[in-house]
């Protein structure tokens, strides 16, 4: 495999950085948003596209998750049942995540974005409509393939507009777009199950997943790759292909990628999923109350993004995924364990939680892009990044099984293992920080 280089400035930086609409002198800046400012014209509409993209992800994911107890009562599902409509969206997301960064490698990343970002949307909507427990199930695996799409290819997309020494923060930030569409779904949600029955509230959630529709105008009219990124991609006759990620050259690496992927992915999803049910029926909260205590998560999930971003570059990628991974495990196993009675240190304890399971996220973006050429990143990104998501996904299915004798709280207790199994991850994979994307 051919791999080139793009020559580097004095600083350490991208020359092509310039290609982009970046200034000379914006090798020199060191402001607290000069990761922003250095990306040029085009890079900052990339990031506007890539995080409009992820946060509306968020919000057709966590129309789930918050719609999760009135969807039970009305197909008069289990716990298990109900643990198992995420599981398979993240078991089909893996599926979603292998296309899409197959297609950015050989359609590119724009294109790439807009036909997950698509997907997701229509198959969200659809499920407002399922006349059944097993249609539902059905649309929302469909939804998974443009879910484990959509990061891929935006990720990519910004990480290779951004100069070494920013990455992490840059691509972060689109990363903290998740808690936005993540506390966008629970206003939403909060007016939506307070103005409609709850048995058509849930589908009137599902129904406001066809904001995305929108996003769809900018990235066709403002959004492109990277020019060198394009250059490089029509002149090699190397295209890439899935089978080369598991070359003896690159396994290693994308065996404990895709470990550490499931491992954080394990344990955020464990949350993201059974956080809702916990508060409503073993804190006895009202639909209110359950978005008042998450706002609280949600608030500390936003500012572990950004800073996480910070701390990743610099900390380094790996550090800062340790540091993260174990004070999650220990905050899951806090908040869930904390005795009846005590709802206002939960409340407070939500801020830490959310901090910390989204600040182990900062990093993935950058450290995954770097891990691979670039005939092979959008492959290796959605790969990796998405098998984790799926195996992640037993995780959530395993509390809802578990719940049923153990309680809700007391099976979120394995989101904690899942922590673990990050940090074993760790010791299989090499420090990226400030390589140059070649």
């Amino acid at each position: 495999m051919t791999s080139h280089t793009a020559p580097t400035d004095p600083a350490g930086t991208n020359s092509s950085a310039t290609d982009s609409g970046t200034s000379d002198n914006s090798a020199t800046d060191t402001g607290a948003f000069a990761w922003f400012r250095t990306l040029g014209t085009k890079g900052k509409r990339a990031f506007v596209g890539a995080a409009g993209g992820w946060g509306l992800d968020s919000y057709d994911f966590q129309v789930l998750p918050l719609s999760l107890v009135a969807i039970t009562a009305y197909f008069g599902i289990s716990t298990g049942q109900a643990g198992l409509l995420t599981t398979v969206t993240l078991l089909v997301s893996a599926l979603g995540g292998v296309i899409a960064g197959i297609m950015a490698d050989r359609i590119g990343r724009v294109r790439t974005l807009m036909i997950t970002v698509i997907t997701y949307a229509v198959f969200t909507v659809l499920c407002g409509f399922a006349t059944s427990y097993e249609t539902l199930l059905v649309f929302r695996a469909l939804q998974g393939l443009g879910f484990g799409g959509e990061w891929a290819a935006g990720a990519i997309l910004v990480a290779e507009y951004c100069k070494p020494r920013y990455r992490g923060r840059a691509v972060a930030f689109v990363q903290s777009s998740w808690a936005v569409g993540w506390g966008l779904a629970v206003v939403v949600y909060t007016l939506v199950f307070n103005l409609f029955p709850q048995d058509i509230a849930w589908r009137v959630l599902f129904w406001t997943g066809a904001l995305p529709a929108v996003l769809i105008i900018y990235l066709r009219r403002n959004v492109e790759d990277a020019p060198q990124v394009t250059e490089r991609r029509q002149t090699t006759k190397d295209k890439g292909s899935f089978t080369a990620i598991f070359k003896p050259g690159t396994l290693k690496t994308t065996f404990f990628a895709a470990l550490l992927a499931t491992g954080v992915q394990g344990g955020y999803y464990t949350l993201a999923t059974w956080l809702p049910t916990y508060l409503k029926k073993e804190r006895d909260l009202t639909v209110i109350g359950t978005g008042g205590y998450l706002a609280f998560l949600i608030t500390g999930a936003f500012i572990g993004y950004v800073t996480g971003g910070y701390l990743t570059d610099r900390l380094g990628r790996k550090k800062t995924f340790a540091l993260f991974a174990f004070l999650s495990a220990v905050l899951i196993v806090l908040y869930t364990q904390i005795p009846e009675g005590a709802n206002t240190v939960i409340l407070f304890l939500g801020f830490p939680l959310g901090f910390c399971m989204s600040a182990i996220f900062s990093g993935f973006g950058s450290f995954l892009a770097e891990l691979y050429p670039t005939a092979l990143r959008g492959t290796g990104q959605g790969f990796t990044y998405n098998f984790g998501r799926a195996v992640g996904a037993l995780f959530p299915a395993l509390v809802g099984f578990m719940a049923s004798t153990m309680g809700v709280g007391g099976a979120m207790v394995f989101g904690a293992v899942a922590y673990g199994i990050a940090v074993l991850a760790l010791l299989g994979l090499p420090e990226t920080l400030g390589k140059e994307l070649a």
